[in-house]
Formats: structure tokens, sequence, C-alpha cells
């Protein structure tokens, strides 16, 4: 047991602190992975795949529509022909959903960053024994509101994705792209799938680090 004098107040701590951050270690393990997904799936181009029946070379190819590039696949019997084409900003054929998600994922990234410095500071304050639970709390609940608002973000890229599937709607890429205005078929890619779990373990994340609360171990003396 040991007391430690702060602000006019006496903190009596019986267990050491790193017992009552592992949980929140954990929350900070999981929106760490969670942003290497999102970052993954945003260099993907696998978020919508077309199939066409009929491709330039007169036999079936396949297309990955992603957020930033479009890979078209060729095959036959002897070989198979891989085209990329890279999206530029000025693009004016890129569609509005697109542009949607591309925006969201980068502002994740950036709040994934600004919660990632949140959760260092509360977890450095806990594991060197400060007792500054209002800075710890601080921390951590806006570590969890960047994270949850993360989540928010990723799944409404993998919405605006998701829906001009299910309405089949097509893109008007340009002539030299030599693609169709639309596919025959159309199915969401691995990409999106990775995405969407990137959502999941964001909001996984945020709920830990809210749940966050006084260690019952931890006495708060007031000093007379």
């Amino acid at each position: 047991m040991s007391s430690r004098l702060h602000g006019g107040r006496v903190f009596t701590a019986i267990k050491p602190f790193q017992q009552d951050c592992s949980i929140q270690v954990g929350g900070f393990a999981l929106s760490t992975i969670a942003w290497i997904l999102c970052i993954t799936s945003m260099g993907l181009p696998q978020w919508r795949v077309w199939y066409l029946k009929e491709g330039v070379i007169s036999y079936p190819s396949v297309a990955f529509v992603g957020l930033w590039k479009v890979c078209i696949y060729h095959y036959n019997n002897s070989n198979n022909i891989r085209m990329c084409y890279q999206y530029s900003y000025y693009d004016t054929f890129i569609p509005l959903d697109i542009r949607i998600s591309q925006h969201l994922m980068l502002i994740t990234s950036i709040f994934w960053l600004i919660g990632k410095v949140a959760t260092v500071v509360a977890l450095r304050n806990v594991h060197s024994e400060r007792q500054k639970w209002n800075t710890i709390h601080n921390a951590l609940n806006a570590s969890a509101i960047l994270n949850i608002i993360a989540s928010n973000f990723v799944f409404l890229s993998v919405l605006c994705n998701y829906f001009p599937i299910l309405n089949k709607e097509g893109i008007a890429f340009p002539p030299s792209f030599i693609m169709p205005l639309h596919p025959d078929i159309q199915k969401a890619g691995a990409a999106m799938g990775a995405a969407l779990l990137a959502a999941v373990l964001f909001l996984f994340s945020g709920v830990i680090f809210i749940s966050y609360d006084v260690p019952l171990n931890i006495k708060d003396i007031p000093d007379f």
C-alpha cells in the first residue's frame, strides 16, 4: 500500500495500476489492427468486382474497381493480361459515392492518429502511477469518441460502395480504359469486407475505451 498527496487530496493505491489498464491496452491493439485493415482496404482495388462476359480481346474478363484505381484482368488459355489505371483528383468520371468514400477513409486515418496519441497519454499516466483521473478519463473518452466516429465513417464508405452494387449502377470510365458503362455481373469484393471488419474493430475499441472507470482498488481520501 502507498499514499500520495496531490492537489490537497491523498490517493492511496493498494494494487499496481498496471493491472487496471490491460483491457484498455487490448482496445489500443484492436484500434491498431482496425487502422491497418483500413489502410490496406484503401490500397486494394477489390471494392467492386465487375464480371465482363465480352472483354476487349473477345474473351471473358474481370475488373476490380477500388477507391483509388481500377484493374482489368483479361483471361485466355495461354496468359493473363492485367491493366491498372490510377485515379487522379481531377478525374471527373469518378462517381460521387467513390469520392465520398475516399474522403471518409482519409479522415478516418487522421482520427485514428489523434486517438492513438490520446490513448498513449492515458496509458502512460496509468502506468506511471499518476492519479490524475480527469486527465486519464478525458484522454480515453476522446480516443473512444474518435474511434466510434472512425467506425461510422468506414461503415459509411462500405455502404456508399455497396448500394451501387445493389442498384446495378455503372461508371462512365474514359474510352481509353476500354470499360463498359455497366458490367454483366457486379459483386462486393474482399476490400469491402476488410473495411467492414475495420469498422467493427474501431467500434469495439471505442466501447472499451469509454467503459474505463476508476479502479475499485484506488481510494480518494480528502486531506483535512
